[in-house]
């Protein structure tokens, strides 16, 4: 599969695919084999695949360098319905950010007893 070098949209609606219907922006990961369709899970825990309905919408909720792939919607609802994804959500406005990594340890609290100092031999 080809991924777009973000270029913008020549209009504000995307053009028909080769089934007369509207073509989605996909947003894409890159995998070992090439790109691969991203999931998203729902607030109730449901897979879903996530589509835009141009690049412009795409980059304003994941940002100006996630990789998409454009897609009529029936070909994205047969790539994901066999690894689980039934749902298609379209245009979303929030996305969850990727958990924050701790790197600074969590200071001692005020109460908890010093350590034991080593007796001296």
């Amino acid at each position: 599969m080809h991924v777009s070098q973000h270029q913008p949209s020549s209009g504000p609606e995307p053009e028909p695919g080769a089934d007369g219907k509207r073509s989605l922006y996909v947003p894409v990961r890159r995998g070992p084999a090439g790109s691969v369709v991203r999931l998203w899970r729902t607030p109730f825990g449901t897979r879903t695949a996530v589509a835009f309905t141009s690049d412009r919408r795409l980059r304003s909720v994941l940002g100006p360098t996630q990789p998409w792939i454009r897609l009529s919607e029936s070909a994205l609802r047969r790539m994901v319905e066999p690894l689980g994804a039934l749902l298609l959500t379209v245009d979303p406005l929030l996305t969850a950010r990727p958990p924050v990594s701790w790197t600074t340890e969590a200071p001692a609290p005020e109460d908890a007893d010093p350590e034991p100092e080593a007796a001296a031999p």
